[in-house]
Parts: structure tokens; C-alpha cells; sequence
């Protein structure tokens, strides 16, 4: 049985521009893809957390340390300098890889810069709540 597992996600990076009048894609600065594992190109799932909009684009890297988080063409739309994304990747994994997979979760402060590389934590709701 193969299985789709995260593979690499950077979370709550700052949007830093929306480029409408461009091909596509969500341009990152080339040291988050690299924490994050994800490649040039590579599809990536971006959830906005300010609006709760979702869409599925590719990744572009851009200049390593410029901070760079710019949401391009159509989805543009749906993306505001200020908003707040998790930059996502998926790989596919057999049971055995999958059970042993770890993903690279990178942590940004609001400049985009890598505070923290780690795995997840699971949130845990207080008793009476959810």
C-alpha cells in the first residue's frame, strides 16, 4: 500500500507580495524550500490561515535570505501582502517508509526568517473544549 505523507512545511510564513499579472506559482526564498525539502517546481498545497482559502500551485524559489513569500498569477486573488500561509509538500511512501518518514516543519517569525526546524507538536484542546 503506498501512502501520501507531508514531506516538508513551512508554517505561517508571511505573505510578502501577491503578483497578479504573472504565469503562476508561489515564489519562496530558496533557504525556506531548502529547510522545508521542497524542490523547485514542486507542488505544494498553500492554506492561508488569515482567510481560509486553500489551493494547489507550484513552488519557485526566490533570492536565499530575502524573505521572499510572493503568492503569483490567479491565486493572487486569494492572497494579501500581511496574510499568514503554511507552505506544504507531500511524498509518497510505501507503509514501511511511511511509518519511519519524518517531515521538515520549518518555523518562520514574521520577517520569514527560520526560527525553529522540528516535527509537530499535536495540539491538545483543555478538557470541555472541542
Amino acid at each position: 500500500m503506498n501512502r501520501t505523507i507531508l514531506g516538508g512545511k513551512i508554517h505561517r510564513a508571511t505573505v510578502t507580495d501577491a503578483c497578479l499579472d504573472y504565469e503562476g506559482s508561489i515564489t519562496v526564498d530558496r533557504d525556506l524550500l531548502d529547510a522545508a525539502g521542497i524542490l523547485e517546481h514542486e507542488a505544494v498545497e498553500v492554506w492561508n490561515v488569515t482567510n481560509g482559502m486553500r489551493l494547489t500551485t507550484y513552488a519557485l524559489s526566490g533570492p536565499s535570505g530575502s524573505g521572499v513569500v510572493c503568492v503569483n498569477g490567479a491565486a493572487a486573488h486569494h492572497a494579501r501582502r500581511g496574510d499568514l500561509v503554511i507552505i506544504a509538500s507531500f511524498v509518497g511512501l510505501n507503509d514501511a517508509e511511511a511509518r519511519a518518514w519524518q517531515p521538515r516543519v520549518v518555523f518562520v517569525d514574521a520577517s520569514n526568517r527560520i526560527r525553529e526546524r522540528r516535527c509537530e507538536r499535536p495540539s491538545v484542546l483543555p478538557l470541555g473544549r472541542g
